[in-house]
């Protein structure tokens, strides 16, 4: 009888125990951006997620940086929601395991998911939020949209502007000259409040105040080369 009650009780431990650790779980938003690790790629075009990111952890305190499931990440905190900074040590066209390891591990549905990437087919300091769509020709998206199976994940993106085809692997892996650098530093900034709306106020409400604004603060329709749906023309990044 007395064995019977203490492994009911020890049944009743566990269980409770698991429910905390699936319901702490399930309070991570997990922010990735996206980029290529090493010196030689600071401050280029193709690595703006990676500084939204930085901006993230300064203005919010994040925890120091660990190298974990390929990437590396910062914990951080606000309004309650707890928040996970996550850049892919993989290069660009690998940031997709990463993504999916953070969000399998801890259990999470792809609404706690933002990516942060350039884009080619905005113009330099604009933004764009959007719940789903296509990679676009962004292959850092195209790996994570492979490796999670869907598309069904938000991402920020932030223009960068274009060049001819022939050019823009050299375009996006370099470091933009000084007029062009303040709008992205601007940018990022807002990129950065956009990211920290949607953690707060929601999906919704981020895309409604920073899709509605370029830059300058003015009125921004649908960019040329981008549908409803969030796909692109033949803008392209590498």
């Amino acid at each position: 009888m007395a064995e019977s009650v203490w492994k009911a009780l020890q049944n009743w431990l566990d269980g409770s125990a698991s429910e905390k650790s699936e319901e702490s779980a399930s309070g991570w938003y997990v922010i990735a951006g996206l980029g290529n690790p090493g010196p030689a790629y600071e401050k280029t075009r193709h690595n703006v997620g990676f500084e939204v990111i930085d901006r993230l952890a300064e203005m919010l305190g994040a925890s120091a940086e660990k190298k974990k499931f390929g990437a590396r990440i910062a914990e951080a905190q606000t309004d309650g929601r707890k928040v996970l900074l996550v850049k892919p040590e993989t290069f660009m066209n690998r940031s997709g395991q990463p993504v999916a390891t953070v969000m399998g591990f801890y259990r999470l549905g792809l609404e706690r998911l933002l990516v942060i990437t350039d884009d080619a087919a905005l113009e330099p300091g604009r933004i764009r939020i959007r719940p789903k769509g296509s990679a676009g020709g962004h292959k850092g998206l195209a790996d994570i949209i492979e490796k999670l199976k869907s598309e069904e994940f938000a991402r920020l993106r932030v223009g960068i502007g274009s060049c001819p085809s022939e050019r823009m692997v050299e375009y996006v892996l370099s470091r933009p000259p000084a007029p062009e650098r303040a709008l992205l530093e601007e940018a990022i900034r807002k990129a950065a409040e956009a990211a920290l709306c949607w953690v707060r106020e929601g999906l919704q409400e981020a895309m409604n105040r920073y899709n509605s604004r370029d830059t300058a603060g003015s009125s921004e329709k649908t960019e040329p080369g981008e549908n409803e749906s969030g796909k692109h023309g033949q803008n392209k990044n590498p």
